[in-house]
This record gives structure tokens, C-alpha cells and sequence, in this order.
């Protein structure tokens, strides 16, 4: 019976997405909620510029609705949707900001690390308390676990910000970033159902994949919408919270490894600019170096997709035969 509410959470999340999406995408056109590009970006992605944005909205109604219905709300998942709540409030804020001030930055990025370490410390809190978790790191490759102690706080604090950056710096392409979202919260849902039997866990991220499908529906190339900060650090969140909840913080770098690749490229390119100034890739982040190469923009999507496809199979693999 578990199993058919959670496939009825996940397409229930997907359709209202999709009949909720053009009534929220004609809201947002009468108030001109629309994106701002940034001027260093690739000359292409200029005709993109108001389309509408802060997509994540629809997202996160799409999931709440039959999650709070169905949910058994266990603490393991309460911790994971109130961290996804509060990083998509905290992208919202950042996406109102860029709208009301019509420019490409949001609110600062101090402002921005105060409030994930808050989120950090409520789901660190939740973790520990609550959930009964310990302060352990556990390196499933090698079968072994570390005893973080009061580091462990400062390590979940960086889970959060890099998959919510990782994310956010995806989603600079038609529906790159909902798609490598869905594949990775699908493996978590067949990690959280299938291998640990944390039901409740697994119908949240079958809301969370059904949601970034029906997203998906509108924001496939060429987008009629944008998931903004408001979705991209949503997700962000959810993905940091199921690693820290599953115990897959150090795995989450092959079962999220697109983000992973997309974080890199930018730091990568920052600190070879800075230290020899010269550039690695055409353009950060990687995705758009492919674009200056001449690749089509839903070829990149596609073989982006295939390639999250391949890093998360690896990292249920991996995770399977460690449980």
C-alpha cells in the first residue's frame, strides 16, 4: 500500500505542476516577473531576457500539497522538506531582490551565508535530536565512519551551501537544471525506499521528482519559465538534506557529480584566472563553454542529463552494497 501512495504523491506532484504552470506563468507576465540576464553571458542567452522566473514557486506548491496529505511526518522528513522550504525562501528573497532592483545580483552573499548556516544548524539540530543520528561522517566506499564531534554542524553547513550553489550554477540552460535535479531525487528515492525502507523519506522525494518532471513540462527548451534561486536553491536544499538524513554526504559528490562538475568549472576558472590569468574553459560554467564551442543548447542538455544518469546509477550502486 506504501508504494502506491508514494507513486500517487509523485504524479500528483507532476500534474499539478503542469495544470497549475500556465496559470502561474500568465501571473507572473502581468507583473513582469521577468529574468534578467547577465551582460558577461553568452550573447545567445540575451532573447531569454523576461522570460518569467521564480518558477520555484510552483514547485514547491506542486510538493507540499501531497506531501502534507499523505506524510506520516517522521522527523527524517520533516527535517528534509523544512530545509528545502527554508533554502527555496531564502532563493525567493534573492529572486525578489533582483526583480524589485531589476538587475542580475540579488541580496548579498553574507546575508546569504548567515542564512544557510541557520538552515544548516535547524537541520544538524534535527539530525542529532530528533532524528537520532550522530556526528559521524561514514566514508561507505571504505566501510569506515569518523567521529566529527562539533565539526559535524560546520561539515553540514558545507553540504548545504556547495549543493545549493552546485544547483544554482546548473541552471543556466533550458531545463538543465530541473532534469539533473528529477535523476538525482529519483536515485534518492530508490535509495530511501528500496535499500533503507525510510518510507515516509522516499514519498517526499517522489514528490520532489514529480514536481521537477511537471516543471519540466514548461521549462524545457525554449523555456516559458524560469525556476530561479527560488527552485534552484530549493532543490539544493532537499539534495543536502536527504545526503546529511541517508548518511550520503561524501557519496552525494558521484550521486550529484553534474553539480559537482558545473561548482568546479567555475572554481576552477576563478583561481586560473587569478593566479596565471588565463582561462581554462571558454566560458564558466562549463555548460556554457560547450555553447561557445557551437554545440546546440538541447544537445548539451541531453548529454548533461546522461551524464547525471550515469553518476547517479554509480552512487546507488555504491550505496547498496554499503548498506
Amino acid at each position: 500500500m506504501r508504494m502506491g501512495e508514494i507513486l500517487i504523491a509523485g504524479m500528483a506532484s507532476l500534474l499539478i505542476c503542469v495544470f497549475l504552470g500556465p496559470k502561474f506563468i500568465e501571473q507572473l507576465r502581468i507583473r513582469e516577473f521577468g529574468q534578467h540576464i547577465r551582460e558577461e553571458g553568452p550573447e545567445g542567452h540575451h532573447g531569454k531576457a523576461g522570460t518569467p522566473t521564480m518558477g520555484g514557486l510552483v514547485i514547491f506548491v506542486a510538493v507540499s500539497v501531497p506531501f502534507l496529505i499523505l506524510s506520516d511526518y517522521r522527523a527524517v522528513s520533516i527535517a528534509v522538506f523544512g530545509t528545502a522550504v527554508a533554502s527555496g525562501a531564502l532563493g525567493f528573497a534573492d529572486d525578489f531582490v533582483k526583480l524589485r532592483k531589476k538587475r542580475s545580483l540579488g541580496i548579498s552573499g553574507r546575508t546569504k551565508l548567515i542564512a544557510q548556516a541557520a538552515t544548516a544548524l535547524g537541520l544538524w539540530l534535527m539530525a542529532t535530536q530528533y532524528v537520532g543520528l550522530e556526528d559521524t561522517l561514514r566514508l561507505r566506499v571504505v566501510d569506515a565512519s569518523v567521529d566529527l564531534g562539533l565539526l559535524y554542524p560546520v561539515f553540514i553547513f558545507l553540504v548545504l551551501a556547495g549543493a545549493t550553489n552546485g544547483v544554482n550554477l546548473t541552471d543556466g540552460l533550458d531545463g538543465l537544471a530541473a532534469g539533473c535535479a528529477a535523476i538525482v531525487l529519483l536515485a534518492f528515492t530508490a535509495m530511501t525506499f528500496i535499500t533503507s525502507g525510510q518510507e515516509d523519506l522516499a514519498l517526499l522525494c517522489a514528490c520532489l521528482v514529480g514536481a521537477c518532471v511537471g516543471f519540466l513540462w514548461f521549462n524545457s527548451f525554449p523555456a516559458a519559465v524560469f525556476m530561479g534561486d527560488t527552485g534552484a536553491l530549493g532543490l539544493g536544499g532537499a539534495i543536502a538534506a536527504l545526503a546529511v538524513m541517508t548518511k550520503t554526504e561524501v557519496l552525494l559528490l558521484i550521486i550529484g557529480g553534474i553539480f559537482v562538475i558545473e561548482a568546479l568549472s567555475v572554481a576552477i576558472q576563478v583561481f586560473s584566472f587569478q593566479r596565471f590569468r588565463k582561462r581554462v574553459f571558454l566560458m564558466a560554467p562549463i555548460h556554457h563553454h560547450f555553447e561557445l564551442l557551437a554545440w546546440s543548447e538541447t544537445k548539451i542538455i541531453l548529454r548533461f542529463w546522461i551524464v547525471a544518469a550515469v553518476c547517479s546509477a554509480i552512487g546507488f550502486t555504491l550505496y547498496q552494497q554499503s548498506s
